[in-house]
């Protein structure tokens, strides 16, 4: 078997990156070692950047996402018993975010891929990755039960925090940065109507809470829990009761409750690898870095890895730029470690701390009350929400 690009993994990425490369002209094959209705089953994001509805445009899948997603011009911060709206769209030129969930994204791709009649292959088993930086680079791996080569001239890992791809790089060669936060998110999916016309951040004594959507009808509303904690702890009557304790009074008296249909907890970490790539290997979205979802940035930034990829692969096959190919891990980490930062701020004042005496307490507030306070603050919180500007290949 043989491919001008092998992606490993049909998540988001994987298959974003596979319909920007079909639509150029440039072979691709992706495999995964999930069924279709597994990827599909994952609940995850639903706030997408600007960026990211441009590049799904671009790519020619955005006709459900524009029908059906909800335009959000700004969002609220609660806190100190107060709240205050971020007016996104003035304060950026016009810049929105989308509410569409990342499960619709992945159909709608998997939808586009199966149209276009390119391959991909679930069920993937013991999959190996071999010469990286060798004249051959290729895939192994059993489909079927048979063994199976794939011969690429390059591979994207697009396979998430536990796959194979990062794990095939030397030791010695990443450098990991990482940050463990002493709490995880306690996230109820609900065919319920929003509380809110626009997601509310709220800062509690008594822990973080965030009020979102996926739909007209149907919520997604999170508590900050302990690292220790367990779902199977959390009724639902438990869960509406405590969401409403760290909501403003108005807002808890207008929400509506019911029952849940999905219920999890997710931990919450930074972490990112130095580079993102190693041969003719590059490391996509969650194989190379994981935010908390406090700033919304996890699928966005895999997004931009993809365009990052997409355009330096155009100028290889098109132009024979091959010298570009070197300079994808710097562009990458440039937008990166930005969205990093602004993650861990949104974590860091939104979130209570173990050990969050009285002084740390009144300090979230003063440094939440400085940046809400000033145009240049909002603007500065604005910016970063609807998503800094791609980075160029070239400068």
């Amino acid at each position: 078997m043989k491919t001008q690009v092998a992606i490993i993994g049909a998540g988001p990425s994987g298959l974003l990156l596979g319909q920007l490369l079909h639509q150029a002209g440039i072979d691709t094959i992706i495999i995964e070692r999930q069924t279709p209705d597994y990827v599909l089953s994952r609940i995850r994001a639903g706030v997408l950047e600007q960026g990211m509805v441009d590049l799904l445009r671009e790519a020619g899948v955005h006709e459900r996402m524009d029908k059906e997603g909800l335009v959000h011009d700004g969002f609220e911060l609660a806190f100190d018993g107060r709240r205050e709206r971020i007016d996104l769209h003035g304060l950026t030129g016009g810049k929105t975010v989308m509410i569409y969930g990342q499960t619709e994204v992945t159909r709608d791709l998997m939808a586009a891929r199966q149209a276009s009649g390119a391959k991909t292959l679930y069920g993937v088993t013991d999959a190996q990755l071999h010469e990286l930086k060798g004249e051959k680079p290729h895939v192994t791996f059993t489909l079927n039960g048979e063994s199976v080569r794939l011969d690429c001239d390059h591979i994207a890992g697009c396979d998430g925090f536990h796959g194979v791809s990062r794990q095939s790089i030397p030791q010695g060669v990443l450098k990991e940065f990482e940050r463990v936060y002493p709490f995880g998110w306690l996230g109820v999916l609900a065919d319920t109507p929003p509380v809110n016309e626009e997601l509310i951040y709220a800062n509690h004594e008594r822990g973080f809470a965030l009020c979102s959507m996926r739909s007209p009808t149907r919520t997604r509303y999170y508590v900050q829990v302990g690292s220790e904690e367990k779902v199977e702890d959390w009724s639902d009557e438990r869960f509406w009761d405590e969401l409403k304790s760290r909501l403003p009074a108005d807002d808890a008296a207008r929400l509506i409750t019911g029952p849940s249909i999905e219920k999890s907890i997710a931990p919450l970490r930074s972490y990112v690898v130095e580079p993102m790539q190693y041969g003719h290997l590059f490391l996509v979205g969650d194989a190379a870095h994981i935010v908390p979802p406090t700033g919304a940035k996890g699928l966005n930034l895999a997004a931009s890895d993809v365009s990052t990829l997409y355009r330096i692969l155009l100028k290889v096959y098109r132009e024979g730029r091959t010298d570009l190919l070197e300079r994808y891990s710097t562009v990458c980490l440039k937008r990166v470690w930005k969205a990093e930062r602004f993650s861990w701020w949104m974590t860091s004042m939104l979130h209570k701390f173990p050990g969050t005496d009285a002084f740390s307490q009144r300090m979230q507030q003063t440094e939440l009350d400085y940046f809400v306070g000033s145009e240049a603050g909002r603007t500065t919180i604005a910016e970063n929400y609807v998503g800094l500007p791609y980075e160029p290949i070239e400068d």
